[in-house]
């Protein structure tokens, strides 16, 4: 009886070792793969934003397609500061400079695709979006789903939250170029 029941946990421990770890293994790299590819691919999208000054419906989900490639949701999340200048004028005799100071104002993700996509029956490819320069722009991505990698873990090691997420990406800068 003994020897049949240590054969038995014999078993189960090679099943384990010799098919659940190198799956845990593949799918940590296939997750490493597509992290990777989305924090390319959001560097290149707010890049071109920047050195364009422009924010497009068309640019914006030919992004959005090519993350979601990978096989995996993403919430996308961008936040554009845009400087409104405030300068009051004092002039002089030889020069005119500005007094006061530059404020920026928030845009958020709702509020910068109603501006550019407001109607899709009059508008069916957006509008675009000109920035100026001295504009911020950042862009956060993170999964929505729980990929295979994420499963096991929470499988084996009790690892379950709400707010965990494998992969994610985030990228920002100053707009270069004014977009108008």
């Amino acid at each position: 009886m003994g020897d049949t029941l240590i054969t038995i946990v014999a078993i189960v421990l090679a099943a384990v070792l010799m098919f659940v770890f190198p799956l845990m293994t593949v799918s940590d790299r296939g997750d490493d793969i597509s992290q990777l590819a989305v924090q390319n691919t959001t560097v290149e999208y707010v890049d071109s934003i920047r050195t364009t000054g422009k924010l497009s419906l068309q640019d914006y989900t030919k992004f959005v397609q090519t993350i979601n490639a990978t096989g995996n949701s993403f919430d996308v999340e961008i936040e554009l500061k845009v400087l409104d200048e405030n300068p009051g004028k004092k002039a002089a005799q030889t020069e005119v400079e500005k007094i006061g100071e530059n404020i920026y104002y928030t845009m958020y993700t709702s509020q910068i695709m109603e501006q550019i996509n407001p109607d899709p029956t009059t508008y069916p490819d957006g509008r675009t979006l000109a920035l100026k320069e001295g504009d911020i722009i950042s862009v956060k991505v993170k999964n929505t789903n729980n990929t295979i990698a994420q499963l096991l873990r929470n499988v084996f090691y009790r690892v379950v939250g709400n707010d965990t997420y494998q992969i994610a990406a985030s990228h920002g800068g100053i707009v270069t170029v004014n977009g108008k």
